[in-house]
């Protein structure tokens, strides 16, 4: 039986991942992180499911983690930080679906995963990984022909933009073409902007309402446009996927993976 921890236990998508596990025959809940100031704090994670168990919300980490195989992760990169240190320290593997680090929050998770072993990906979603693969096949098909937009919508709480999905699909169409994004990516375009500069990718956002999410990636070229879009309407894909990033990292000692990695894409 996998022993899984979850960190932002009363959120929305920690309530998704914790009946997910709950639902799981192979998966229990040892584990429910949350910051001190949630009123969370000391109730039963499964309370909203209609059901008990002996764990109970906690903000100690040490606490949280006792006894857990691996911890899932969507929570805010600082809080995410936190938890790497603590997973690292105490060889629990590590599920990570948080987006928003910095350069140096990647390093710091790259060097843990030297002694642990963690899933770091932007988007636990299957379809979302298979749409990746795609974006990757047209761009090498038709970069040069064509301009290509990435446009993503979210709901209107996310507080970080692009999304970190966004970015990924950026990332792919730059890499597909033997480029670093942070030379071919625009944003924010407003007022007398001049022509579109052959060669880069634009990047558009959409907040409000209760989106899931939503990403498009366009190949616009003359008198034909290709679109590869995903549109989630429920967090259970993301729920599912992060369940098979448990499985896959519960076998491996240390190094870092993503999505790609689990699904067996590469």
């Amino acid at each position: 039986m996998l022993r899984i921890a979850v960190a932002g236990a009363s959120g929305r998508m920690g309530k998704m991942l914790i009946e997910a596990v709950s639902n799981a025959a192979d998966m229990t809940l040892t584990g429910a992180l949350d910051i001190a100031s949630s009123a969370a704090i000391g109730s039963d994670p499964l309370n909203f499911l209609g059901k008990a168990s002996e764990v109970r919300v906690s903000s100690d980490l040490e606490q949280g983690l006792r006894g857990a195989d691996v911890l899932i992760d969507f929570t805010r990169p600082e809080g995410a930080l936190a938890n790497v240190a603590v997973c690292r320290r105490n060889g629990i593997r590590m599920v990570i679906g948080t987006t928003g680090f910095d350069p140096s929050g990647r390093s710091l998770i790259q060097e843990a995963a030297a002694d642990t072993a963690i899933v770091l990906a932007p988007n636990m979603s299957v379809g979302v990984n298979v749409a990746l693969k795609l974006i990757d096949m047209a761009t090498r098909a038709l970069a040069g022909e064509c301009d290509i937009e990435i446009v993503e919508s979210h709901h209107g709480q996310k507080v970080d933009a692009p999304s970190g999905t966004a970015l990924k699909m950026g990332e792919v169409v730059a890499e597909a073409q033997g480029k670093r994004l942070a030379d071919i990516e625009v944003h924010a375009r407003h007022g007398h902007t001049g022509p579109r500069v052959p060669g880069t990718v634009g990047f558009s956002a959409i907040r409000g309402g209760d989106l899931v999410g939503e990403h498009t990636v366009m190949f616009l070229g003359a008198g034909e446009r290709i679109e590869i879009t995903h549109r989630s309407t429920s967090r259970v894909n993301y729920a599912q996927g992060s369940l098979r990033a448990a499985r896959f990292v519960a076998g491996r000692a240390n190094g870092l993976f993503d999505m790609e990695d689990v699904l067996g894409l590469d």
